[in-house]
């Protein structure tokens, strides 16, 4: 039986590369910036290897950030059971053996008890292997050479990530497409319709404040502290004016194509919040 049936062009787990290594029908050599492909004739595939260099950074520095937390964490203990000669050093350590374990440093990391102290322990052998894969990804096919040779294949892979990332921006994150408070069909239409053309916003945003290393998201947080200053005149007059925003906004707006007007004109159109809608709905029924 093949250890894969897959359609189309498919991304395996870090468990099922190690098999495929433990197996010999892959090797760690082949992990480079240029894709690599080897052929299966026995399960039917093709097994697309690739290094993402910039990835595997990305990896080895947030597992330094999270033994630095544990080191932290184990200083603190340390600390703890010097000022207390009641606490028991067996509860420290247990503890400690589960944050290493939530952050997934037990595989090299064993901290053991010394006295009244605990002393680190770190197998460095293991820490070289746990880092082996960092950056490091397989996709599989069954997909002759003839339909697509391998950059093709991986170039497509990474077109359906930033699908995947449209429909998860739709569903969570700023725009929430679900749940959909609405009961009707024309209005379900109508508000995924409103959904995707935010996302369309979204979209354009993201290629406008790439050089400024923040999400669309960070970046919508930051455009939230503008604010307006209401100014009420003796006659009763209102009106609304818009303070100078700061540097940082101010690049994000100049680089999105949007001025903001001095004065903003007193609003005339009342807004429905999910709050209003419902309690104007139970009157009606």
């Amino acid at each position: 039986m093949a250890y894969f049936e897959p359609t189309g062009d498919t991304a395996i787990t870090k468990i099922q590369i190690e098999c495929l290594l433990r197996r010999g029908r892959i090797q760690m050599e082949l992990f480079d910036e240029q894709v690599a492909e080897v052929v299966d004739p026995e399960a039917g595939v093709r097994y697309l290897l690739r290094r993402n260099p910039e990835q595997a950074d990305r990896m080895a520095a947030r597992r330094e950030d999270q033994f630095a937390a544990w080191r932290e964490a184990l200083g603190k203990a340390n600390e703890y059971l010097a000022g207390h000669p009641r606490a028991k050093v067996e509860t420290a350590l247990r503890r400690l053996r589960a944050k290493a374990a939530v952050l997934k440093l037990s595989a090299w990391l064993a901290p053991r008890e010394d006295g009244r102290r605990i002393e680190l322990a770190v197998d460095e052998e293991a820490r070289t292997e746990a880092g082996a894969l960092d950056g490091c990804y397989v996709l599989v096919t069954d997909l002759p050479v003839s339909a697509a040779d391998p950059l093709t294949l991986d170039r497509r892979y990474h077109d359906l990530a930033k699908v995947e990332w449209a429909f998860r921006t739709c569903k969570t994150a700023h725009l929430e497409i679900r749940p959909i408070h609405v009961r009707t069909e024309a209005h379900t239409r109508g508000h995924a319709l409103v959904v995707m053309l935010a996302y369309m916003v979204v979209r354009e945003l993201r290629e406008r404040w790439v050089a400024f290393d923040l999400t669309v998201e960070d970046a919508l947080k930051e455009l939230a502290e503008l604010c307006a200053i209401e100014l009420r005149l003796p006659d009763g007059c209102m009106l609304r004016e818009l303070p100078e925003p700061r540097e940082s906004t101010a690049r994000l707006l100049d680089a999105a194509g949007v001025q903001l007007p001095r004065l903003i004109p007193p609003s005339t159109y009342g807004v429905d919040t999910k709050t209003k809608l419902t309690n104007r709905r139970k009157k009606r029924n």
